[in-house]
């Protein structure tokens, strides 16, 4: 017994002696915050017009501010081709091109009316849709009605610029309109503006933005060569593919 009882003592002191003290836990790994996404950017496009304005008459020609001291007309029905083709029906297909390349690049795209069988809205209004919307940038898609022998598109930016935004910020974007439009072949206007930009004091829409804005005229509706590829789907979609590459330049996208 006595025996048993040293040699289990020793054991103990040499297992005490002989053992490593436990090691130290590590140290907490440091985890890198994820970053949160980046918003989209919010476009509004601004279809011109409105299919349901010819029947409003009364309505559409309510006085409205103009952005500049004065008033204007809420609205117009728009121009048309000899055919019939109506300028609310181009740019309404054109814009819903346009949403279609530009959302599939993570582009977050309003629109100032949600269909092309309404009225207006009033102009003053779609310029505060894309204020209130803190849209990086507004394009407006219109066609042009002029003479016969004009042909050509052009892009019209506020002049006088009222707002830091329709100073350098919308001239940048005309200008990568302009540049989009011609990469699809279109040629700038032979009647209206140099070098297919077109300032101008007299469209409210521009003149009450607080964000980037443009106004694209397409194409003059009265050209018979223009009207054709106005009322041609692929015609439109070179359109849409033109705005839109100019707005994602402008974006840096």
């Amino acid at each position: 017994m006595l025996v048993r009882v040293v040699i289990v003592a020793a054991l103990v002191v040499l297992a005490g002696c002989g053992s490593p003290p436990p090691a130290p836990s590590p140290p907490p790994v440091a985890r890198a915050a994820t970053p949160a996404p980046t918003p989209a950017p919010v476009v509004v496009l601004d279809p011109g017009h409105n299919g349901g304005n010819a029947e409003a008459t009364d309505e559409i020609a309510r006085e409205v501010p103009d952005g500049r001291g004065g008033t204007k007309p809420c609205n117009t029905t728009g121009t048309a081709t000899a055919e019939g083709y109506a300028e609310h029906a181009f740019a309404w297909d054109v814009a819903a091109r346009v949403t279609r390349l530009l959302a599939a690049r993570g582009v977050d795209v309003r629109s100032t009316r949600p269909d092309d069988t309404g009225v207006g809205p009033c102009v003053d209004r779609r310029a505060a849709i894309a204020n209130e919307a803190g849209a990086a940038l507004t394009v407006a898609i219109h066609a042009d009605g002029a003479a016969r022998d004009g042909r050509g598109f052009h892009v019209a930016l506020s002049d006088p610029p009222l707002a830091p935004a329709q100073g350098e910020p919308s001239a940048a974007l005309g200008r990568a309109l302009v540049a989009g439009l011609e990469g699809q072949g279109f040629t700038p206007s032979t009647y209206r503006g140099e070098a297919g930009l077109d300032p101008r004091p007299d469209l409210a829409g521009l003149s009450l933005a607080r964000v980037p804005a443009a106004l694209v005229e397409c194409a003059n509706t009265a050209n018979p060569a223009e009207a054709r590829v106005v009322a041609d789907p692929a015609g439109r979609q070179r359109y849409a593919e033109g705005i839109a590459a100019g707005i994602l330049a402008a974006l840096g996208r």
